[in-house]
């Protein structure tokens, strides 16, 4: 029997789009609801939307059922808790108010065979019940890495988001084993810092010697390692399985059409996907770089709309 996850989602409406994106990147599919199960493990602080994973090993239809089979379950030496993952409402299912969750949690881990440790336990364990249904595991909850790393000693206002930033990573970079990934165009380091802290091998170069100096600053800020290289897209002559382009359009930067096409060609040139960034239409530019487009969406910051494009 395979392994299955149970994953919460907690985003706003504007996300949405890019939520079901990165879904579809990290699982092959996505879901209308805000949970997902999948026999794919994912580490939930990876994505800026994932709330809670419950790693399922028992699934009854009744309670009381699901209790008596829980009195074989054995932590062995381990303290452990039982927490509920109904504090909100998921799909159809309504929210379980705050005494009624406690109530669960104190009766399944009475079914335990172990010593349970309210305050400091070595394993924390997940109940939640989805459609009628109930499933007991190994509880994660996510870290917000991301939030740490949105005071930078440098920032734009025109930089992605670290949220969109993070997301946008882990749709290039599902499952990071042997993966190589460059951010051609990388500015002050916001994708970089991204993925990185996710352990990517990922590197990044841009035109602008104090834009290199100042995504050299906020990685060391962080205590990354990584590679920054000043220089055009055109210079590189390495190979990797992706890119990641936000293309350049703030006041000063703003790319015309034909360096957004060199750009383009040179991504292709120098890797096997690219997941572009653009607040211009540019199906035309990827269609002549040798792309196909295999998804998208909009993502949404503040008054910017950009479109995220992914392309093999």
């Amino acid at each position: 029997m395979r392994d299955k996850y149970i994953y919460t989602y907690i985003h706003h409406i504007d996300e949405y789009d890019l939520c079901r994106m990165e879904m579809r990147s990290f699982f092959g599919k996505d879901s209308d609801s805000n949970y997902l199960i999948s026999d794919v493990k994912i580490d939930p602080s990876r994505s800026p939307f994932i709330e809670e994973r419950l790693e399922i090993l028992y699934e009854e239809n009744d309670l009381d059922v699901l209790k008596d089979r829980l009195k074989h379950f054995n932590v062995g030496e381990n303290t452990y808790k039982v927490i509920s993952l109904n504090k909100m409402v998921i799909n159809t299912t309504n929210k379980i108010d705050h005494a009624e969750r406690r109530k669960i949690e104190r009766e399944i881990g009475l079914s335990i065979n172990g010593e349970p440790d309210l305050d400091n336990p070595e394993i924390i364990l997940g109940i939640i019940t989805l459609d009628s249904r109930w499933y007991f595991g190994n509880y994660t909850k996510s870290e917000p890495i991301w939030l740490k790393h949105k005071q930078k000693p440098h920032n734009y206002s025109t930089a992605l988001s670290t949220r969109v930033a993070r997301a946008i990573t882990n749709i290039a970079v599902p499952h990071i084993e042997n993966v190589r990934a460059i951010d051609p165009c990388c500015g002050i380091g916001t994708v970089i810092i991204e993925g990185l802290s996710m352990g990517i091998d990922i590197e990044g170069r841009d035109i602008n010697y104090h834009v290199c100096q100042g995504s050299r600053s906020n990685i060391t800020y962080f205590g990354l390692e990584g590679k920054i290289t000043l220089g055009p897209i055109s210079e590189v002559t390495e190979h990797y399985d992706v890119a990641i382009v936000d293309l350049p359009y703030n006041l000063f930067t703003h790319a015309s059409r034909e360096e957004q096409s060199e750009i383009l060609k040179h991504a292709r040139r120098i890797s096997d996907k690219i997941i572009i960034a653009t607040i211009d239409t540019i199906d035309d530019l990827i269609e002549e770089a040798g792309f196909e487009i295999v998804d998208r969406c909009i993502a949404k910051k503040q008054s910017f709309l950009r479109q995220i494009i992914l392309c093999k």
